[in-house]
């Protein structure tokens, strides 16, 4: 482990078959808004993320293990400690013991964002990721971000469907929730005005959209956080 801790921008870890962490570095430490590698041994990716998104590594777990086989440079839309959500290019490999059968992976996580991190093609999305986190308070076009990156919106989606995984629209939502999500459990402001400054139509708008993604209401989510 001194050698991953090493890696300043590099998150490691490690998980055994079902997904629970056993090994992490300092920078995934960080990531995650822990100190002490005893805060996530043991735990899973549900104990951390919003259900959705937890649900989304696990199942990659579960596929580079029955597969056993490795991914490389994957993207992935993560929640940080900083509040701000982050893309990160991710590479899986399944861990063996010596008669061959897996017995779990160990992974790295580096942020698209940090120069010489990521290809060609993520670079050039770049600006209209940037445009999306400067003004997600208010009306983002899917036409402005793809001015941004020299694209037109139809090759804007694309291009984000094929790297990313999701179109355009959906990371947005999916930024703003998070963003919502943070503001839920270390502020007192009304849900309302959550709403209103992470760029939602109206408050019902904002409690569905949460609700489907999170799995609860905004209302009952900060219930939850707060009594824990």
């Amino acid at each position: 482990m001194p050698l991953f801790d090493a890696l300043p921008d590099a998150a490691f870890f490690g998980k055994d078959r079902q997904s629970r962490f056993c090994r992490v570095n300092r920078c995934f430490l960080r990531l995650h808004g822990c100190t002490d590698p005893a805060e996530m041994i043991g735990k899973t990716d549900f104990d951390f993320h919003p259900p959705a998104l937890a649900a989304e590594y696990v199942a990659d777990d579960r596929r580079i293990m029955e597969m056993n086989q490795p991914a490389h440079d994957q993207p992935w839309f993560m929640p940080h400690h900083t509040g701000m959500p982050r893309w990160y290019l991710g590479t899986k490999v399944p861990l063996l013991n010596p008669s061959g059968k897996v017995i779990g992976l160990a992974g790295v996580l580096r942020p698209i964002d940090q120069p010489g991190n990521a290809p060609h093609d993520y670079q050039r999305l770049t600006p209209a990721l940037e445009h999306a986190v400067r003004h997600y308070r208010k009306s983002v076009s899917i036409p402005d971000m793809a001015r941004r990156a020299g694209l037109s919106t139809s090759q804007l989606q694309r291009e984000f469907r094929r790297l990313f995984r999701m179109s355009p629209s959906e990371y947005l939502m999916r930024l703003r929730l998070q963003l919502a999500r943070r503001q839920l459990t270390e502020s007192n402001a009304a849900i309302g005005s959550i709403a209103a400054s992470c760029g939602f139509y109206d408050q019902s708008h904002f409690t569905r959209s949460f609700k489907k993604y999170i799995g609860l209401t905004p209302l009952a989510y900060r219930r939850q956080v707060w009594q824990s």
